[in-house]
């Protein structure tokens, strides 16, 4: 069955006018924004100096969940130390793009964002509170009632409206904050199965998604969230949502519901037009942990591809969205290695999409939502391996035979976090999220005789706390493909909204 759609004008300006009838696109409190205007602005001064005839037809945007600037820099030093390398000059897929900026991370009511308000300012062009999803700042936190009236649309929704293929991978739950942000509207980014008030939950959200003919690819972690408790669900409304996603299409389109990685790599994309893949209860596995375990789960590059083959059947374009949500779960864990190998995995999926796709019509954007406070300290030689503990050089350059000591006398690694669970050995465990008590003694421990190398190290952190916490820096953008040229700067977080709609020429308002 063709796919519902209507035609944007073709144009020559950033952002063309579209007819009367399209114009529910966006509710006016939404594109009168000061956010969602000073962003345009910006964007629009920026494409005023690279104009192009060319326009993105596709767009894929990467978010590496909680993947800062010292993720990154230790990412790319153990990739290229797992190869052999001393790992400093080694750049990970994306660093390679050839535009770049920075882009600022907070919610307008914390100067340290998380996940829901930072994926909301990129979907939508509005910057929002934390904790809540695609509803704008005047609605609080877990309050249906107030938010009613305040939904915002999102990038993923204008083109599906338009005609596009749309696509959500994740390695968390598909119904967690991040990928929820393209599709869903909820005042409470927990509201994944249940939902107070008149409030639809997230998932049946999911599955009901009104505008086209709904998503075409949905790949990721949280099947409990869609199947009732007798089945080993959350649901306690009876509904089984992946029934329902499968009757929705019945005797129109070819869906397929996946449990599997062995079901995802034996797909026919030719034969398949709608997929949805929940390969896990939760989240997935952290990457290390699927490799070490046989896990049947399919890697962040894996689905990628997956999804780009179902997805560029449609001529006239597609988006995507993948998330590397686990990153953001190992740094909470304060476990630098599982944080750092999803980093990697990630950045192989990037790779494979760039490999696949044709450039001179697909904008590929890679960010992050926000930071952590992992840091990179000491003054180590350079080759020191990068989850080791720090060894220095002597007077004539030479590494020392021993390792750098702090003040007190004891051992540390390069890596520590400013706060979290702090210090745990559990030797080969590759499943960061383990749970640990804090000891007693929160000061520093001997690390003479411990690996720390080791899948289940756990850095030692300044501050005790339940979990390692966000960070407030900026992150970077990395682009390249069509429209690519417009990433440069700092911008603010919102603005990567505009940077999509500039790319592509989509239509946001009517005349």
């Amino acid at each position: 069955m063709a796919k519902r759609f209507a035609r944007a004008l073709a144009a020559s300006c950033l952002f063309p006018l579209i007819p009367a009838a399209q114009a529910a696109d966006l509710p006016d409190y939404q594109s009168n924004s000061d956010w969602f205007t000073d962003g345009a602005s910006r964007v629009e001064s920026r494409a005023a100096e690279s104009r192009s005839d060319v326009t993105a037809k596709n767009v894929i945007l990467f978010v590496g969940d909680g993947m800062g600037i010292s993720t990154l820099t230790a990412a790319r030093i153990l990739e290229g130390q797992l190869r052999g390398e001393d790992g400093e000059e080694n750049a990970l897929s994306f660093e390679e793009f050839p535009h770049s900026a920075l882009i600022k991370t907070y919610n307008t009511n914390q100067q340290t964002s998380d996940s829901a308000g930072t994926m909301t300012a990129m979907m939508t062009g509005v910057k929002t509170r934390a904790g809540v999803i695609n509803v704008d700042e005047e609605a609080l936190r877990a309050d249906c009632a107030g938010s009613q009236g305040r939904e915002l649309n999102t990038f993923l929704e204008l083109m599906e409206s338009r005609g596009r293929s749309t696509g959500i991978v994740s390695t968390a739950r598909i119904t967690h904050a991040t990928p929820a942000a393209t599709y869903a509207r909820s005042p409470e980014r927990d509201w994944e199965y249940s939902a107070d008030g008149d409030c639809t939950d997230i998932a049946a959200q999911l599955v009901e998604l009104e505008v086209g003919d709904g998503l075409d690819v949905i790949l990721g972690g949280g099947r409990r969230n869609f199947i009732t408790a007798d089945d080993g669900g959350k649901r306690e409304d009876g509904r089984d949502l992946t029934a329902e996603w499968l009757q929705r299409y019945d005797g129109e389109q070819q869906a397929v519901y996946l449990q599997s990685g062995a079901e995802l790599a034996a797909l026919d994309p030719a034969s398949t037009d709608k997929l949805l893949g929940l390969f896990t209860s939760s989240h997935m596995s952290y990457d290390a942990d699927r490799v070490a375990k046989g896990a049947d789960e399919p890697s962040i590059a894996e689905m990628t591809t997956a999804a780009i083959d179902l997805l560029q059947k449609n001529d006239d374009g597609y988006f995507l969205m993948v998330e590397s949500g686990r990153i953001d779960h190992g740094h909470h864990a304060g476990n630098a290695y599982s944080a750092l190998h999803d980093a990697i995995a990630f950045s192989d999926a990037v790779r494979a999409a760039t490999e696949k796709v044709d450039l001179k019509e697909t904008l590929i954007l890679v960010t992050a939502d926000h930071s952590h406070v992992l840091t990179i300290a000491g003054y180590p030689t350079r080759g020191n391996p990068i989850l080791g503990k720090m060894i220095t050089n002597d007077a004539s350059g030479a590494p020392q035979a021993e390792a750098g000591a702090a003040a007190d006398g004891l051992p540390y690694t390069t890596l520590s976090y400013a706060n979290g669970l702090g210090y745990a050995d559990r030797g080969d465990e590759t499943d960061a999220d383990l749970r640990y008590n804090l000891a007693a003694d929160t000061g520093r421990v001997d690390l003479s005789a411990v690996d720390t190398a080791a899948p289940g190290f756990h850095q030692e952190a300044l501050v005790p706390l339940g979990s390692e916490s966000h960070a407030g820096e900026d992150i970077s953008l990395h682009a390249t493909g069509a429209g690519s040229r417009l990433v440069q700067g700092t911008l603010e977080q919102s603005a990567v909204f505009h940077l999509m709609v500039g790319a592509t020429g989509l239509s946001v308002t009517a005349e």
